[in-house]
Protein backbone atom coordinates (compact mmCIF):
# COMPACT_ATOMS: atom_id res chain seq x y z
CA UNK A 1 0.00 0.00 0.00
CA UNK A 2 1.22 3.57 -1.42
CA UNK A 3 1.11 5.93 1.82
CA UNK A 4 1.36 9.88 1.56
CA UNK A 5 1.71 11.48 5.03
CA UNK A 6 0.33 15.26 5.90
CA UNK A 7 1.17 16.65 9.27
CA UNK A 8 0.47 19.98 10.56
CA UNK A 9 2.10 19.26 14.11
CA UNK A 10 0.80 20.72 17.18
CA UNK A 11 -0.35 23.67 15.37
CA UNK A 12 -3.55 24.11 13.22
CA UNK A 13 -3.31 24.30 9.36
CA UNK A 14 -6.87 24.03 8.15
CA UNK A 15 -5.54 25.39 4.82
CA UNK A 16 -3.19 22.46 3.91
CA UNK A 17 -5.56 19.66 4.99
CA UNK A 18 -8.05 21.49 2.85
CA UNK A 19 -5.49 21.58 0.04
CA UNK A 20 -4.90 18.36 0.13
CA UNK A 21 -8.75 16.65 0.36
CA UNK A 22 -9.42 19.47 -2.92
CA UNK A 23 -10.61 16.69 -5.42
CA UNK A 24 -8.08 18.16 -8.15
CA UNK A 25 -5.26 17.15 -5.47
CA UNK A 26 -6.54 13.90 -4.52
CA UNK A 27 -7.36 12.60 -7.89
CA UNK A 28 -3.15 13.30 -8.43
CA UNK A 29 -2.53 11.49 -5.22
CA UNK A 30 -4.40 8.62 -6.39
CA UNK A 31 -2.85 9.16 -9.93
CA UNK A 32 0.42 8.75 -8.47
CA UNK A 33 -0.61 5.69 -7.22
CA UNK A 34 -1.19 6.32 -3.27
CA UNK A 35 -4.24 4.46 -1.78
CA UNK A 36 -3.45 5.68 1.66
CA UNK A 37 -3.79 8.79 3.22
CA UNK A 38 -2.70 9.83 6.98
CA UNK A 39 -3.99 13.37 7.72
CA UNK A 40 -2.54 14.31 11.27
CA UNK A 41 -4.26 17.77 12.04
CA UNK A 42 -3.30 19.27 15.21
CA UNK A 43 -5.57 21.55 16.57
CA UNK A 44 -7.58 22.11 13.17
CA UNK A 45 -11.52 23.26 12.85
CA UNK A 46 -11.79 21.31 10.26
CA UNK A 47 -12.18 17.89 10.64
CA UNK A 48 -12.33 15.35 7.60
CA UNK A 49 -14.56 12.12 8.19
CA UNK A 50 -12.04 9.06 7.66
CA UNK A 51 -12.92 6.49 5.34
CA UNK A 52 -11.86 3.55 3.62
CA UNK A 53 -13.09 1.97 -0.08
CA UNK A 54 -11.54 -0.86 -1.83
CA UNK A 55 -9.12 0.84 -3.76
CA UNK A 56 -8.44 3.79 -1.09
CA UNK A 57 -7.70 4.69 2.92
CA UNK A 58 -8.59 8.42 4.28
CA UNK A 59 -7.26 8.08 8.43
CA UNK A 60 -7.65 11.56 10.33
CA UNK A 61 -5.82 11.44 13.91
CA UNK A 62 -5.16 15.11 16.06
CA UNK A 63 -2.13 14.14 17.47
CA UNK A 64 0.34 10.71 18.71
CA UNK A 65 2.87 10.56 20.86
CA UNK A 66 4.98 9.91 18.35
CA UNK A 67 5.50 10.34 14.26
CA UNK A 68 7.62 7.41 14.02
CA UNK A 69 5.25 5.08 12.80
CA UNK A 70 3.22 7.17 10.35
CA UNK A 71 6.48 8.54 8.77
CA UNK A 72 8.12 4.92 8.16
CA UNK A 73 4.85 4.06 6.56
CA UNK A 74 4.88 7.11 4.47
CA UNK A 75 6.13 6.97 0.86
CA UNK A 76 6.22 10.16 0.89
CA UNK A 77 5.19 13.60 3.31
CA UNK A 78 4.15 16.80 3.11
CA UNK A 79 4.26 18.42 6.25
CA UNK A 80 4.05 22.30 7.47
CA UNK A 81 7.34 23.83 7.73
CA UNK A 82 7.98 23.08 11.56
CA UNK A 83 12.01 22.48 12.33
CA UNK A 84 10.94 19.63 14.04
CA UNK A 85 8.74 17.52 11.44
CA UNK A 86 11.04 18.52 9.05
CA UNK A 87 14.38 17.23 10.16
CA UNK A 88 12.42 14.38 11.52
CA UNK A 89 11.06 13.83 8.27
CA UNK A 90 14.53 13.85 6.74
CA UNK A 91 16.36 11.79 9.29
CA UNK A 92 14.09 8.86 8.14
CA UNK A 93 15.05 9.91 4.32
CA UNK A 94 11.73 10.31 3.08
CA UNK A 95 10.55 12.47 -0.12
CA UNK A 96 9.35 15.96 1.74
CA UNK A 97 7.39 18.28 0.79
CA UNK A 98 6.61 21.68 2.86
CA UNK A 99 3.84 23.77 2.45
CA UNK A 100 4.54 27.29 3.84
CA UNK A 101 1.61 28.44 6.19
CA UNK A 102 1.63 32.34 5.45
CA UNK A 103 -1.01 33.07 7.97
CA UNK A 104 2.20 33.26 10.62
CA UNK A 105 3.31 36.26 11.98
CA UNK A 106 7.49 36.77 11.03
CA UNK A 107 7.49 33.76 8.95
CA UNK A 108 10.75 31.82 10.19
CA UNK A 109 9.15 28.48 8.23
CA UNK A 110 9.72 30.19 4.68
CA UNK A 111 13.53 30.57 5.79
CA UNK A 112 13.48 27.29 6.89
CA UNK A 113 11.83 25.85 3.75
CA UNK A 114 14.24 27.94 1.35
CA UNK A 115 17.68 26.85 3.06
CA UNK A 116 16.21 22.78 3.50
CA UNK A 117 15.94 23.52 -0.52
CA UNK A 118 18.71 25.01 -1.53
CA UNK A 119 20.78 22.26 0.03
CA UNK A 120 18.85 19.88 -1.60
CA UNK A 121 16.55 18.32 0.49
CA UNK A 122 12.71 19.10 0.32
CA UNK A 123 10.86 20.80 -2.21
CA UNK A 124 8.36 23.56 -1.11
CA UNK A 125 5.04 25.45 -1.63
CA UNK A 126 1.98 27.31 -0.40
CA UNK A 127 -1.68 26.57 -0.29
CA UNK A 128 -2.14 29.75 -2.05
CA UNK A 129 -4.81 28.76 -4.90
CA UNK A 130 -4.37 31.68 -8.19
CA UNK A 131 -6.46 34.10 -8.61
CA UNK A 132 -6.88 33.39 -12.22
CA UNK A 133 -9.97 31.02 -13.17
CA UNK A 134 -8.98 27.48 -13.34
CA UNK A 135 -5.99 27.78 -12.47
CA UNK A 136 -4.41 25.37 -9.05
CA UNK A 137 -2.54 25.68 -5.80
CA UNK A 138 1.01 25.57 -5.97
CA UNK A 139 0.57 22.14 -4.01
CA UNK A 140 -1.25 20.44 -6.83
CA UNK A 141 0.91 22.11 -9.40
CA UNK A 142 4.02 20.74 -7.44
CA UNK A 143 2.62 17.13 -7.04
CA UNK A 144 1.95 17.08 -10.90
CA UNK A 145 4.90 17.82 -11.64
CA UNK A 146 6.41 14.29 -10.26
CA UNK A 147 9.74 15.71 -9.18
CA UNK A 148 9.32 14.32 -5.83
CA UNK A 149 8.88 11.12 -6.95
CA UNK A 150 12.79 11.32 -8.84
CA UNK A 151 14.29 10.96 -5.38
Amino acid sequence: MKCLFVTVGTTSFDDLIACVLAPDCLQIIKTLGYNRLVLQIGRGKFVPEPFSTESFTLDVYRYKDSLKEDLEEADLVISHAGAGSCLETLEKRKPLVVVINEKLMNNHQLELAKQLHKDGHLFYCTCRISTSPGQASSLLLLLRSAKILQR
